[in-house]
């Protein structure tokens, strides 16, 4: 309202929205969108145990234990009774206060009795005026949505790489693009990746069917759920979130050629790297931020430095760091495999160590093998100075590498592993039941 923005926006409230009476409370306040979350998990069969991170839920909700999940007994139905009994509710708190639809209430929070609240002891020094008043000199500011933002698509960069590429993306082929970039290009390799899993579906294309190098600095979410058939190379540095929830493409980050600093020293990307990121390769020739591969499930990555929080709630996928890393490393970190050059032990999440969760060892013959090949792929991409002097002594400093890899994930593998040799379903029930008696689960 200060900026003039109110009606520029949509506000949502969520948290322990149960009722209809939540919902009339939210739009009084302001409010035009609600957000659901326990309550309908709970209809759908929840008996919250609080066991999600387990995977050990009895009621089949949030595991991948096909034995459990057999018996979830949810239906979309029930979710849709419990809505229309909520939607019920709203009408008939609306036509206690006079009003036929829910748009009318919003921002009218004088129709709220706020004197228990305000006089209330735990409210004492508090000004609740802002809330549910608003700012006195802007009255006449609108207060709910009444404007669409333009987005200006149709000026974002991916619309030259979609027209460039249309071709390819219709008939195959190969296409390479070069161009400059800014910080102030978002999310580039987003719709074009749309265009290409719209034509062909999540496989996408062939690897290297669609090459686009770029130089400069490239704005946040480079690459964001870019699928396979698409490489992005950037020559220069980028902000967070690079390869958001890469979904099979490729990416590449590397300092400008030439450069005289080492890039095993500097940042070449932010925070958050491969958030969410399902399949796909990155390599990065320099250090990230932190939060590096947070929820990576699939992807593969190289870099050479993290800061705080790597890996964290890692469930699948491969991490080669090649240079210093920060605290808390490892934190929830439930699947996936990560080889560190010279690993301080004591920037490792403790909790986790503590308790066995996580695995820190040698690296095995198979493990060297792969190693040596994303670093060779490495020099290849980057040029990587640090990536090509681990190769010339490799069988030297491969002792200076630690393989983290978490208990139970490690104990899954090799059950699995036998299960294959003895002929048997990897994904069988009597695979999981093994898996169950390992892991204690």
């Amino acid at each position: 309202m200060l900026n003039g923005m109110r009606d520029r926006v949509v506000v949502q409230v969520d948290g322990q929205l149960k009722t209809g009476r939540d919902v009339i409370i939210g739009a009084l306040l302001g409010a035009e969108e609600f957000g659901f979350a326990t309550a309908p998990l709970v209809v759908s069969g929840c008996i919250m145990m609080r066991v999600c991170h387990l995977d050990t839920c009895p009621v089949g909700v949030a595991t991948q234990n096909p034995v459990l999940r057999a018996r979830f007994n949810g239906k979309p139905e029930f979710v849709v009774n419990f809505m229309e009994f909520i939607a019920q509710e709203v009408r008939e708190y609306l036509a206690e206060l006079g009003f036929r639809s829910l748009d009318e209430v919003i921002g009218h929070a004088e129709l709220l009795d706020i004197d228990g609240a305000v006089e209330h002891w735990k409210a004492s020094g508090l000004d609740l005026s802002p809330v549910l008043e608003g700012p006195a000199f802007a009255e006449d500011e609108p207060r709910r949505h009444r404007r669409d933002q333009e987005h200006e698509l149709e000026r974002h960069f991916d619309v030259q790489l979609i027209e460039r590429a249309q071709d390819v993306i219709a008939h195959g082929g190969e296409i390479v693009i070069d161009l400059p970039i800014r910080n102030t290009e978002r999310a580039v390799g987003t719709m074009l990746g749309h265009h290409v899993t719209r034509a062909h579906g999540q496989n996408g294309l062939p690897t290297g069917s669609i090459v686009v190098n770029l130089t400069g600095s490239a704005g946040q979410s480079f690459g964001a759920f870019m699928p396979a058939g698409i490489t992005l190379r950037l020559e220069g540095d980028s902000n967070d979130y690079v390869g958001k929830g890469l979904s099979g493409g490729q990416i590449v980050v590397r300092p400008p050629r030439g450069a005289t600093f080492a890039a095993s020293e500097n940042v070449i990307a932010g925070n958050v790297i491969g958030y969410g990121a399902t399949q796909g390769t990155m390599f990065l020739s320099g250090v990230v931020g932190e939060r590096f591969f947070v929820r990576n499930s699939g992807a593969t990555a190289v870099v050479e430095g993290v800061g705080d929080h790597a890996l964290e709630y890692m469930t699948g996928g491969l991490a080669v760091i090649l240079g210093k890393t920060g605290r808390n490393l490892g934190a929830g970190m439930s699947g996936g495999m990560a080889y560190i050059h010279k690993l301080d032990r004591a920037l490792v999440n403790r909790e986790a160590l503590a308790a066995g969760e996580l695995v820190l060892g040698e690296l095995g013959s198979g493990d060297a093998e792969i190693l040596r090949d994303l670093l060779s792929q490495h020099v290849t991409e980057t040029d990587s100075a640090l990536a090509a002097s681990l190769l010339e002594d490799f069988e030297s400093v491969l002792d200076d590498f630690v393989r983290v890899l978490p208990r139970d994930y490690a104990a899954v593998l090799q059950t699995r592993q036998t299960a294959v040799a003895e002929g048997l379903d990897p994904d069988g029930d009597v695979v999981w039941t093994r898996i169950l008696e390992v892991t204690g689960g």
